[in-house]
Parts: C-alpha cells; structure tokens; sequence
C-alpha cells in the first residue's frame, strides 16, 4: 500500500505545492528563485525513484521551462542527478547530506525508539513518530511489529495533514493562528471537500479533548485504522506526532481506542519529560 500527498488522491501533491500566500508575496525578504528550487526537491517522494521535468512541473505548479532551469542549478550542485538513459532526474548525495544532519540532531528519536517498538509489539501494528511540512506529515522514525501485516510506509514517506491521524493530532495541538493558516491553505487545495475535510478535522480535535488521541478510522484511505498523540519533546519548540495504525481488518476502532489509546498517550507524555535522568 502506497501513500499519497493530496488530500485523499495521488494529485495535487498536498506537500509540495506552491506557497500562495499573500503574505509571502509582500515579503521582500523572500527569495522566490530558492523558494521554487526547494519546492523542486520537495517534489520527490518515498515512491519516486525518478522524475522528469514535466512532471515535476505538474507537481510544483510552475512552467516547464522554469523548471528546466532549477533542475539545471539543483544537478550542477548535487542536489539532483541526471540519469541520461530516461532522461529524468533522482535526489543527488547533497540532499542526503541535509537529511542525515536534521535527523542526527533529533535526540526524540532515540529516546522514542525502544518505547514505540514496545507498542508496535503489543498492537501488532507500526508506530511512527513524524513532524509537519506544509500540508504534510513527514516520518521520521517508524517501528513495525514483527507478527503482523502494516503499511508500507517509512522514514521519510509523506501523509496527508488533513485526513490522517497524525496530520489531525498535529492540527489539534497547534496555535490557533497556525491552525486557521492551514485550514485555508487546505482548503485552497480543494473547495469541493473542503466541507467534509472540515467536518473530519473538527471532529478530531474534538475527540482529542476527549479523549487525548485523534482518529482516523477510514477517512484516509478506507481500509486503514489509526490514532495519534501530538507533544512537544522537552526543551524544544517543535511539535512532533506518534501515530498506531494498520490494515482495519488487523487494527479495529475497539482496540485502538480501548487498549492502544491509553499506552500512547502515556507514551506522548513520557516523551514530553525528555531522557530518563
């Protein structure tokens, strides 16, 4: 089972589109020429072994011919490798570089790491710990239990904000300014949904309140369970998400919520408190 990046549909490509907004517009500090080449690299998923210019100028929004030239820049830098037999592009060893140092200095990881193998053990499920980019959420630890059937996800694959637990988790522990920017940035991507992608959303934040844990039960894609916490690690700013899910005939809402909810959200507080002293 692969992911998407839209809201619940290969495209548009939630994570990677184009900033619209009229703040960055009027920002005269703003870069545009090195906003639209991150946007480029941030084009490629978990998935893609491969991509060419036109569609990553489907992906980005912007003219192929703009997109010639950043991909000309991002290759004579490393950032990308041009494979000549397809006549399309990979992420170059430079992009590995970047990601390697972000993960490295996120001590969460380590502390994380044992407790959710604890959890995907007991739920026979996977236990991912992420962070938000953009209108996505970002793995970037992932424990799978050894007995069981999961999704085929990983460090470094995308989900959905909007639709999944962990994008709701996120959105419900988030400031209120943060949240009503993503809300409308949201709901730029598609005004058809947009009423019942709000209805999920507010539903989830909701159930956290209530319950400490947002859900997703099918609302992502329609054979998939999870719940998912939101924390902030101790002293740090960012917040980061955990997420239990799986295949919903191995993962019911019962379970989750009756005997998985309760270890995870002391697993988020557990996290919260930082290393063991």
């Amino acid at each position: 089972m692969d992911i998407d990046e839209g809201l619940n549909s290969p495209t548009p490509a939630a994570g990677t589109a184009p900033a619209r907004s009229g703040k960055v517009k009027e920002d005269r500090h703003f870069v545009t020429a090195l906003a639209r080449g991150l946007e480029v690299l941030s084009c490629f998923r978990s998935s893609d072994k491969m991509l060419g210019n036109q569609e990553l100028a489907r992906r980005c929004g912007l003219p192929k011919s703009t997109v010639s030239r950043l991909t000309y820049t991002l290759t004579k830098l490393g950032f990308l490798d041009y494979v000549e037999e397809t006549g399309r592009y990979r992420l170059g060893s430079a992009t590995l570089s970047l990601g390697s140092a972000m993960l490295a200095r996120m001590d969460v990881r380590q502390v994380a790491r044992p407790l959710m193998q604890e959890l995907a053990d007991f739920s026979q499920a996977m236990v991912s710990l992420g962070s938000r980019d953009r209108l996505s959420m970002i793995y970037v630890e992932n424990c799978r239990s050894q007995s069981a059937l999961t999704l085929s996800l990983d460090v470094g694959s995308r989900i959905p904000l909007a639709t999944t637990a962990m994008g709701r988790a996120h959105l419900a522990l988030c400031s209120d300014s943060e949240r009503g920017d993503l809300m409308d940035r949201i709901r730029e991507l598609d005004e058809m949904a947009w009423p019942r992608i709000r209805q999920g959303i507010e539903t989830a934040i909701e159930q956290y309140r209530e319950l400490g844990v947002c859900c997703s039960f099918g609302d992502w894609q329609r054979d998939v369970n999870a719940i998912a916490i939101a924390f902030r690690p101790e002293g740090s700013r960012q917040l980061m998400a955990i997420n239990c899910g799986g295949p919903a005939f191995n993962l019911s809402r019962e379970f989750l919520l009756e005997e998985v909810r309760p270890r995870l959200v002391a697993l988020g507080a557990r996290l919260e408190r930082g290393p063991l002293r």
